[in-house]
């Protein structure tokens, strides 16, 4: 099991000066509105590969407003353990951050992605199933980067040769070779990002129809990506040359749009709930809260079988929209899984199923306090 022991904060968010240790596999974060729960929960996601839990700003985030900010986080995988550190540049972009394992700088976030693997739950994904394309497909490319580390340098460079090939095609494509260079790098990365996210769907369906942890109802997901349909019907390179062809052949439309209109990163990733057969979209908010975390359960599964450790899961008021009953079998599956769960909300007594199994901490404008579960 991968386990955050120590979280270590300087000038991030509201904690001026912050020092947790965590001893049990389900750490709680009680405490009113705007006390700093979440804030903690970010600081955890961004120990990995990404712009955390809140997608926000980096410049945003150190107290103030005001860079310096820093993080810290000893992790035990049973083998030693190691230390994961991150903050602002000394000097630089605001809207970078160095990285550190063992004091010694990372050049690539990638390379974090192979030791620290992050899923997260939050209220603002109540809106995932009636929001745009790209929220659902993020939280599928987060899926999939746990479960493959390499595709963040995937999605990076395919996104790399899209800007060029859109900064050309605005200036008049003037230079075509180029252009059909960029397109062969978006062709290769493209089909690679498409083959992972095409297999995690493949195996979670597969998962999801073994039965969910905690009795929670199972969903169907279904890719909609047009790289992923070739891959249905012919190899990968078959697929690389239909989509340079694709996109060749589209220069005219995408020149005038000022944008790529079709390829990867217009892929949807759609939920039924298996049991209703009913599209996500129409079910009430409380299935779907229940049919996203069947989804991140299974995904959890998946990845301590395929890497040999769980993702830690980040549930900020997690138990929103669940009746008593399913807030249990929650808490059920989470001490059944083996992997650690950090999960917020407002009143400590909710969480009482857990006493005895998670530790649970108070927390106050800028401060946090360990005591008793109710």
């Amino acid at each position: 099991m991968l386990r955050l022991t120590r979280l270590r904060l300087t000038r991030f968010r509201s904690y001026a000066e912050a020092g947790l240790d965590f001893a049990a596999p389900c750490v709680v974060f009680a405490g009113p509105n705007g006390a700093g729960k979440t804030n903690l929960l970010e600081a955890i996601s961004l120990l990995a590969p990404g712009r955390g839990l809140r997608g926000a700003r980096l410049s945003e985030v150190a107290m103030g407003g005001e860079p310096p900010w820093a993080i810290s986080g000893r992790f035990d995988e049973g083998l030693g353990g190691f230390e994961v550190g991150t903050g602002s540049l000394e000097q630089g972009s605001a809207e970078r951050r160095a990285f550190r394992i063992d004091g010694e700088r990372l050049r690539a976030q990638a390379d974090l992605a192979e030791r620290v693997a992050v899923v997260w739950i939050t209220p603002q994904m109540d809106r995932l199933f009636q929001e745009s394309a790209g929220g659902r497909r993020r939280f599928l490319d987060r899926l999939a980067m746990a479960l493959e580390p390499h595709l963040a340098r995937e999605v990076a460079a395919y996104e790399t040769a899209m800007s060029g090939r859109n900064r050309l095609l605005a200036q008049g494509g003037s230079d075509p070779s180029w252009i059909a260079g960029l397109e062969d790098a978006m062709a290769r990365h493209g089909v690679a990002i498409a083959a992972s996210r095409r297999a995690l769907v493949g195996r979670l369906n597969a998962a999801l129809r073994g039965g969910v942890a905690g009795g929670f109802p199972a969903a169907i997901l279904t890719l909609q990506d047009m790289a992923a349909d070739l891959l249905d019907t012919m190899p990968a390179l078959a697929a690389e040359e239909a989509l340079r062809a694709f996109w060749a052949k589209a220069r005219p439309r995408d020149a005038a749009a000022g944008a790529t209109l079709s390829g990867p990163h217009r892929a949807d990733l759609l939920f039924t709930h298996a049991g209703k057969g009913l599209p996500a979209a129409l079910c009430s908010t409380g299935e779907q809260k229940s049919l996203l975390i069947s989804t991140v359960l299974a995904h959890a599964g998946l990845i301590a079988t395929a890497r040999g450790f769980a993702p830690l899961l980040l549930l900020d008021e997690v138990a929103a929209h669940l009746d008593a009953e399913r807030r249990e079998s929650l808490f059920a599956a989470l001490v059944a899984l083996p992997g650690q769960s950090f999960l917020t909300g407002t009143d400590a007594e909710v969480f009482a199923p857990l006493a005895g199994t998670a530790e649970n901490w108070r927390i106050s404008p800028g401060q946090a306090c360990r005591e008793p579960l109710p």
